[in-house]
């Protein structure tokens, strides 16, 4: 009889923890969708940085006119 008694018991602790690993799987949901905004935000900052480089060194390798009219088509105008 003793076990029967024990099965109430084992239930409101197993819809405890169900509850707060439900809390914890959602922390972790949204920490990694934070974690994916940065890396969109980050890759967006590299590709702006991508084209100064290419800008520098084609004034550094053909010198500034050269690299204006490069960079010119580079980014479509």
């Amino acid at each position: 009889m003793s076990e029967l008694k024990q099965i109430p018991e084992v239930e409101a602790r197993l819809d405890t923890h169900e509850q707060i690993c439900a809390e914890r799987y959602k922390g972790i949901q949204e920490s990694f969708k934070r974690i994916d905004d940065r890396f969109q935000d980050g890759s967006q900052k590299f590709k702006r940085l991508e084209y100064i480089l290419y800008a520098v060194m084609a004034a550094v390798l053909l010198g500034p006119g050269a690299a204006a009219a490069f960079f010119k088509k580079l980014i479509g105008l």
